[in-house]
């Protein structure tokens, strides 16, 4: 009798990791409209202090305003966030397809990684920058709630494998 996860665990993981990749994607094609135009408007810039757009123009807005202090600024490893996003949100889709325990924990650890950075991202946000961006913070709660499914996942992995062996 083969155990499977519990069904919430992969709409919940699928739920996030699209909607945290949609997010991403239109975080990238804001942060390219607006260095093409710098009269770019874009949805989310409601007013002059709730702007994704300053937020993803601003030097955080890419490797989290810190590679630029080891690489040169135009480096091919300073990425947009939005980028490291689509790339972690990828892996979380990924990697959530194997029952692996080893995955898991890459999972987890990597999600405890996104947590650290939303809580950085969001101190920049609100104490430096003085705006809202809902996209960043609605990507700061994905990864909240990415966490939360992972350590589920981990759990149940680990009850898995002790009912089985």
């Amino acid at each position: 009798m083969a155990l499977a996860m519990p069904k919430w665990e992969r709409q919940t993981r699928i739920f996030l990791c699209v909607f945290g990749l949609v997010l991403s994607v239109y975080a990238l094609h804001v942060e390219l409209s607006r260095e093409r135009n710098p009269n770019y408007r874009a949805m989310c810039d409601l007013g002059e202090s709730v702007s994704c757009s300053k937020v993803f123009t601003s030097r955080w807005g890419r490797g989290f305003g810190l590679v630029q202090f080891f690489v040169a600024k135009d480096s091919p490893l300073n990425q947009p966030n939005s980028v490291l996003g689509i790339i972690f949100y990828t892996l979380q889709m990924g990697l959530g397809l194997s029952l692996s325990k080893k995955a898991a924990m890459f999972l987890v650890f990597s999600s405890w990684v996104s947590v650290a950075g939303s809580l950085y991202l969001a101190s920049i946000l609100f104490f430096v920058l003085e705006d809202f961006c809902m996209v960043c913070v609605s990507t700061y709660m994905i990864n909240f709630g990415l966490l939360f499914t992972n350590l589920q996942r981990k759990r149940a992995i680990e009850g898995m494998k002790e009912k089985a062996g």
